[in-house]
């Protein structure tokens, strides 16, 4: 710390201290962000994809190194704007380890999900053949690897935000190139674009809510200081309607990002819409960063008003259990069927947050490290499963298609028994682990909601299994594409965990539970 006495004034400045190492995993992702910039600014097109790639790749990997090494560390940084703890180590390595694999089904495909009969074909596009097949595939956009880089490095703010204000410009960070990368599909333009507008819309909206509930908090506490809050918080035990009031609008932002109904409405047509490798990203690794964004908030600022935030949040979670369960019955397109399920996942790792105890955080961690990788692997074969048109999604393509391709069709089977809650898989875990917690809280009456939720949601998965396993193929019956080696690392990896998670899953759950409670 270096003290400077400025010369009109006799007391003296001093400068704020930056904890370098501690912050290496963020610096380093947005750091590599800033190059990714320069690398489309001054580099030749053809250049840059593999400049791009090999940039991406050093840099999460780099990132995950840097958060191992900080496995011991427990601090606040950043002048009290962000702090390392145990908790928030665990949820930035998985966030950088769905990166990777999210970044290695975009590299393989660019953002071409191919789609609708408005897009490009290559032989109606100008340059060489190379050229053409490389525009036509989304090779040549080079620049979703900045927008990639800034998302992630957002995410990775998000969950070990201390304030307010940090967690809001984590929020945008994060937010913005998801905006921005969603609408970027070329084959399914219309599609993907109308996605995209919806999201940044409806995102603003929820931005707002966010940041005009930090506001009347900053009023109320005079600090935007997560400690700061809930001392004041204990210190007026007799709190007025605004402070109601603020933490219901700073709820309602970031419920948006987790999709909780009743703030859920732009989740199926942005999932649908978005570019396929990009929807399981998203669907996976935001779904991470908004719930360690909503525990922090709940269990360090709020968690004085416990009392009076979770009455409120039991009605959202069961609302969020049902309606997602209910309405992903009804659906015919894979992808909204998969977003619909997002939803119902949502309202099951509530439970966690309504729990209020390390076992619910403990539990909430769990699920969302297993649901992040049953999920990315899902998508993953979602991008291989394709007709003459490009990406199959409709159900009735799906028909039979276990007789055509038995081992892709037996582990999309794996993650939709996954989804489901099935023994023997990650998923049953993860709802083990959040039930155990809520039913230790006194919630034993919205775990029986969540049982019945989950035996619904259990239909339209297994659905999709005796479609692809007992249903004669037809004409219409889509194929399966022979995967790269860049999609095979992921759904191998997906694949893996899910099971392992469902068969050994102690030496993660100790791990989590090592890592203890958020610092305050």
């Amino acid at each position: 710390m270096i003290a400077v006495v400025l010369a009109t004034d006799a007391t003296p400045w001093v400068m704020p201290s930056i904890e370098y190492r501690l912050l290496a995993p963020i610096l380093i992702v947005l750091g590599a962000g800033v190059i990714s910039v320069l690398i489309e600014a001054f580099l030749p097109r053809s250049v840059r994809r593999p400049i791009q790639l090999t940039l991406v790749f050093t840099a999460l990997i780099a990132a995950l190194i840097a958060i191992i090494s900080l496995h011991d560390d427990r601090a606040v940084v950043g002048q009290g704007a962000l702090v390392v703890d145990g908790p928030g180590l665990i949820m930035q390595g998985t966030i950088v380890v769905i990166a990777i694999l999210g970044a290695l089904l975009m590299a393989e495909r660019g953002l071409d999900p191919s789609g609708d009969a408005f897009a490009p074909r290559a032989s109606a596009l100008p340059g060489s053949e190379d050229e053409r097949q490389f525009t036509a595939r989304g090779y040549f956009q080079t620049e979703i690897w900045a927008f990639f880089l800034f998302a992630v490095g957002g995410m990775l703010m998000f969950p070990v935000s201390n304030d307010l204000l940090m967690m809001f410009v984590a929020l945008e960070v994060m937010s913005l190139p998801l905006y921005l990368l969603a609408g970027m599909a070329r084959r399914r333009r219309l599609l993907s674009q109308e996605a995209a507008l919806k999201y940044f819309v409806l995102g603003a909206f929820s931005s707002a809510f966010f940041l005009y509930g930090s506001a009347l908090l900053y009023g109320f506490s005079g600090s935007i200081s997560f400690p700061v809050i809930a001392e004041k918080l204990a210190a007026n035990p007799g709190q007025s309607a605004l402070v109601l009031i603020a933490m219901a609008l700073v709820a309602a932002g970031l419920l948006f990002k987790i999709g909780a109904v009743p703030f859920h409405q732009w989740t199926p047509d942005v999932y649908q819409g978005a570019p396929t490798p990009l929807t399981g990203f998203m669907a996976a690794a935001v779904k991470i960063a908004a719930f360690g964004a909503l525990l922090r908030l709940f269990y360090v600022a709020l968690g004085g008003m416990r009392w009076d935030w979770i009455p409120v949040m039991w009605v959202i979670a069961a609302l969020t259990m049902v309606v997602g369960s209910v309405i992903a019955l009804t659906q015919s397109d894979i992808k909204r069927m998969l977003a619909y399920s997002s939803i119902a996942q949502a309202g099951f790792i509530l439970l966690g947050v309504i729990a209020a105890s390390p076992e619910g955080l403990a539990g909430a961690i769990f699920y969302l490290i297993s649901y992040s990788f049953t999920t990315i692997g899902a998508f993953a074969i979602i991008m291989l499963v394709r007709d003459d048109t490009g990406e199959a999604t409709h159900l009735s393509k799906w028909a039979g298609l276990g007789r055509k391709s038995p081992f892709v069709a037996s582990i999309f089977a794996l993650f939709m028994l996954s989804l489901a809650g099935i023994p023997l898989t990650s998923g049953f875990i993860g709802k083990f682990s959040v039930f155990t917690a809520a039913i230790e809280a006194g919630n034993t009456w919205l775990v029986i909601v969540a049982v019945v939720a989950s035996l619904i949601a259990a239909f339209f998965y297994l659905r999709v299994v005796v479609l692809m396993f007992f249903t004669e193929p037809t004409e219409e019956t889509a194929t399966v594409a022979v995967p790269s080696v860049f999609t095979t690392i992921a759904l191998a990896a997906g694949a893996t965990v899910t099971v392992l998670l469902g068969i050994v899953p102690q030496p993660l759950l100790e791990l989590i539970i090592h890592a203890g409670v958020f610092v305050r």
